[in-house]
């Protein structure tokens, strides 16, 4: 994760995401700094555009967290509408004795 974080100051201040840019800010964090994780990150990024790709991020990050708070939402409705059908027939079963 944090060669990620590093690419994102990197992209933030402007500068040239490479394996030099991303070794020098891991080193200065004091993290030991694998040379093939930075060259793979580099190669990864190498067609990415990560302002787009944040705004992308930014757009359904909030789209992701409405959607558990709807399904938490259709829960809690399920079991008031079944108590409502419980209700309707337990009062259908006491008109059955009154015909016997």
């Amino acid at each position: 994760m944090e060669y990620i974080y590093a690419a994102l100051l990197l992209h933030n201040a402007e500068k040239d995401i490479t394996e030099e840019a991303v070794t020098a800010v891991l080193t200065a964090a004091g993290v030991d700094v694998n040379d093939a994780r930075a060259k793979a990150l580099v190669a990864a990024l190498e067609d990415v555009d990560i302002a787009d790709a944040m705004a992308t991020a930014a757009v359904a990050a909030p789209a992701a967290a409405a959607a558990p708070a709807a399904a938490e939402a259709a829960a809690e409705e399920a079991p008031a509408e079944e108590e409502k059908a419980e209700e309707e027939e337990s009062g259908m079963a006491g008109l059955g004795a009154l015909f016997g």
